[in-house]
């Protein structure tokens, strides 16, 4: 039984690992990279691997950076089942629908920009036809219960606690090469404690491997529950300042979480009832409705509360559809919330609200989600003075505000009471995780189990 990572090594996005066993391979995530654009384009159209060879593949949860590149796998020759759970099924149907139309548009765009040089023009990785064929592939499953992806793999969906239908992925094996069962669980992304909507992770007892993720093996997080004072107060600087707030959000998820914040921020009084809200995103308008319809997964005191406060419904909302909504935005006066996608600020309209937002002192960004290494986010948070956006050149004036606590990743904390709570364990293979996260990590694994730790390192295969 072999596993080589060809996504998500030494790096937080595009999570891709393959798991060879009794002469079939079995691909767990096929997500997008994400970072500077012809890094990305490059990495996302070519695999380490033969597409045609995949007999299967097991998606834990529905962000782009775990799923976004199976119709680009599709493409290139698999024609096997993708595994996933009921509610990741739902979101899939929309959110690599919206991938699709991103890629379109930026291809047309970039190709509209440099139409008089002699470039190419460009492709997307995949159109709205190939997600649209894709779909097809995809059969959900109840958490809870056991199927046979591949011959001798059973494999057992237990709740992840990220965001609605993320998986941990429990895989039991039997290894015909020397006759062995043997447990591998894949976390997929871990999910905090304590989140609002959906339920807490569940701990699996025991497991010979774990390949788990570490975006934040060697940082803490600001408790959950510090996140509400934190947004209000920065809401309320703002509103005195006459400024908007512009948050970028992944519209699975993060964008609902933040709904639900700024309705309980407003059921309390700690922020005026009548500031506008925006959900700018066409994406996070359609999660939401997905959300809505999935009301069995979310945790017992949420289910309680929404029946009298849904703030899907709260009426300061306002969901914008059209491109020309959007842009009206541009010119409100006053103070009002933006949200809007994507959540690292490489496509989407919240390129167009920094664009028109950042230089205005009144004006506040706030950060609420992990941005990966290359992004326009990860530039905002570490304190560039200016940033490039549409190849123009923008100083940064605005307020940066960046709030950990609302992060839907495990903290260090989390993640070795995780590592601990898993008992009979031989080896843990670390991955989404850049290496100053992952190698402390490590340390910690080694000090505190009897596990070997391993970082995984891309195209290198390991033996289990």
């Amino acid at each position: 039984m072999q596993l080589t990572s060809h996504g998500a090594a030494l790096e937080v996005t595009g999570s891709q690992h393959l798991l060879e066993v009794n002469g079939k391979k079995l691909l767990l995530d096929c997500g997008l990279f994400q970072g500077h654009r012809k890094e990305a384009h490059e990495k996302n159209s070519w695999f380490g691997f033969d597409p045609k060879e995949i007999d299967a593949v097991v998606l834990s949860h529905a962000h782009i950076d775990h799923s976004g590149n199976i119709p680009t796998l599709i493409k290139h020759g698999f024609n096997g089942v993708v595994y996933c759970t009921e509610a990741t099924e739902s979101l899939c149907d929309v959110m690599l629908l919206d991938s699709a139309y991103i890629q379109e548009s930026d291809a047309e765009y970039m190709s509209r920009k440099h139409s008089d040089t002699a470039l190419e023009p460009i492709e997307p990785l995949y159109n709205t036809e190939d997600a649209e064929f894709a779909l097809k592939s995809f059969k959900g499953y109840e958490y809870n219960k056991t199927f046979e992806v591949i011959k001798g793999v059973n494999v057992t969906f237990r709740e992840a606690g990220h965001v609605l239908g993320a998986a941990i992925v429990v895989l039991d094996i039997h290894d015909e090469e020397d006759g062995k069962d043997k447990r591998l669980v894949f976390s997929g992304d871990l999910g905090r404690y304590r989140l609002p909507i959906i339920r807490d992770p569940f701990v699996v007892d025991h497991a010979d491997y774990l390949l788990c993720e570490s975006t934040y093996g060697n940082r803490t997080h600001d408790p959950a529950e510090e996140g509400m004072p934190a947004l209000a107060r920065v809401i309320n600087r703002t509103i005195k300042r006459g400024g908007k707030l512009i948050i970028p959000a992944f519209a699975l998820e993060r964008s609902q979480e933040l709904l639900y914040s700024l309705h309980v921020l407003i059921h309390e009084k700690k922020i005026p009832d009548n500031l506008p809200i925006y959900l700018d995103s066409p994406l996070a308008n359609r999660v939401t409705d997905i959300f809505r319809q999935h009301v069995e997964l979310y945790d017992e005191e949420i289910k309680k509360d929404f029946k009298s406060h849904n703030p899907f419904t709260m009426r300061q909302l306002k969901q914008v559809a059209s491109v020309d909504e959007s842009k009206k935005l541009n010119h409100f006066i006053g103070p009002c919330i933006i949200i809007s996608a994507s959540g690292m600020c490489e496509a989407g309209r919240i390129r167009h609200h920094l664009k028109n937002n950042l230089e205005d002192p009144k004006n506040s960004v706030v950060i609420v989600g992990y941005m990966a290494e290359n992004t326009l986010g990860r530039r905002i948070v570490q304190g560039d003075k200016a940033v490039k956006i549409f190849d123009k050149l923008y100083n940064i004036k605005a307020e940066v505000v960046i709030l950990e606590s609302f992060s839907a990743h495990a903290d260090m904390t989390d993640l070795d009471n995780y590592v601990k709570g898993i008992k009979g364990l031989k080896k843990v293979m670390l991955v989404h995780g850049e290496e100053d996260q992952s190698k402390p990590f490590a340390k910690r694994i080694e000090a505190m189990t009897d596990a070997k730790a391993t970082i995984m390192t891309p195209q290198v295969t390991i033996d289990l």
